[in-house]
């Protein structure tokens, strides 16, 4: 029974150790955008066993406002949103994933010299209510103060619409049915709209991209879309999902290369209409020094600092006592000089003057000492010492010099 009960153990051993992370499952707004969709698709689909987060869409397709509504209700966790959508508190970013750039097609029949003349009575395909091409549509129309009673909005494409405005990204193949259709370009306009809109970027959409359909460079407006996600999500669950998408950044730029080679592992969210999930930030920052680290090299200066300060003021201790050894050791010399000078000397007057002399030392070095400009030290003592002996041998009397032995 032992053995058996050790095998078993072993075999439970084995399996636990051959378990991985489990994958933590995010529901996706699945795109209203048929280009967007397919990119989706192709994220959800190379997010396989090895990724620490699994992408699964809802059935629903929404974009916009629907879509921003759905992750904050709790029916989806994450969606792929334009990056034109109203400030919400409950939504934070998670990161820009690539462009979308705004086409404005028009049958080449239609009368495109101004915005005005392009919308007067055509059936115009925007998107669906509350995405960003019809926000910028809106837009547009008020800002040539145009009433929506011109035109004549259409929900499809089918009977090819006269004009359609769609925020899609680069594809060459996105006109391929309507070889009719002329790109409008903004020009100047563009300039205003970014300057009113700082998420928006000026984009130029080269000559030939769609073939017939710009043949000039057309000038128009781009702006990211961007995953977004409740602010109460787990910022560990999106830390890992980031990091999986950018694992994923080779995979993801071999199928659509003009859209995911420029995305990068620090990228700029500093353009998005929403605040920045914890987790996000958390990502962003992953190399940045901590507390330590970043006031390590001031607290280096400061030692450095007070070392060197410590420094000069033991060397200005060490000069001011070498200023003071060179001052008494000049009346030393002119203690001995004077005592060499009456060495064999017996005149009464150059005895005198001599300690006369000393006497002058002796006061110019007491003068000094008040004045701090001589340390009343050992060095002192020997010189007053030094000079009551000369004094003693020039025969002064003992009210002749007061000053003994200190």
């Amino acid at each position: 029974m032992r053995g058996i009960s050790l095998v078993l153990l072993i075999v439970v051993a084995i399996n636990l150790s051959s378990c991985g992370p489990s994958q933590q499952e995010l529901r996706l707004v699945a795109p209203f955008s048929p280009v967007d969709r397919a990119i989706a698709e192709d994220l959800s689909s190379l997010l396989d066993a090895g990724s620490s987060t699994h992408l699964s869409m809802i059935a629903s397709s929404l974009s916009g406002n629907a879509a921003v509504d759905a992750v904050a209700s709790g029916a989806a966790d994450i969606a792929l949103v334009t990056n034109d959508q109203a400030f919400r508190s409950d939504i934070a970013t998670v990161m820009p994933l690539y462009p979308t750039v705004l086409h404005i097609a028009y049958r080449e029949d239609r009368d495109a010299s101004t915005g005005r003349t392009l919308l007067l009575g055509a059936k115009v395909y925007a998107g669906p209510e509350g995405s960003a091409s019809r926000s910028i549509f809106m837009r547009i129309v008020e800002h040539i103060g145009l009433d929506v009673s011109a035109f004549e909005f259409v929900s499809d494409l089918a009977g090819h619409p006269d004009v359609v405005i769609v925020f899609a990204p680069i594809s060459p193949a996105l006109f391929i049915d309507y070889p009719d259709y002329r790109l409008f370009n903004l020009g100047s306009a563009v300039d205003a709209a970014v300057l009113l809109n700082p998420h928006f970027r000026p984009f130029t959409i080269p000559a030939g991209t769609y073939g017939v359909t710009t043949a000039e460079a057309i000038v128009t407006i781009a702006v990211d879309k961007i995953l977004v996600t409740r602010n109460d999500l787990d910022s560990s669950v999106i830390y890992n999902l980031i990091n999986d998408i950018l694992r994923l950044r080779p995979a993801l730029a071999a199928k659509r290369p003009g859209l995911f080679q420029q995305l990068s592992e620090d990228f700029d969210a500093s353009r998005s209409r929403f605040i920045l999930h914890s987790g996000t930030q958390d990502y962003l920052q992953r190399s940045a020094p901590s507390v330590y680290e970043r006031y390590s090299g001031v607290a280096e200066v400061g030692v450095t600092l007070m070392v060197a300060l410590a420094s000069a003021f033991i060397a200005g201790i060490r000069i001011l006592r070498m200023r003071r050894k060179n001052r008494i050791d000049r009346f030393y010399a002119a203690t001995i000089d004077i005592r060499r000078s009456i060495k064999d000397s017996n005149d009464p007057v150059e005895h005198q003057q001599a300690i006369a002399r000393v006497r002058e030392l002796q006061d110019e070095a007491f003068g000094l000492l008040v004045d701090e400009k001589l340390a009343a030290d050992e060095s002192f003592r020997i010189f007053i010492t030094l000079s009551n002996d000369v004094l003693r041998q020039l025969g002064a009397s003992s009210t002749d010099h007061q000053l003994s032995d200190v």
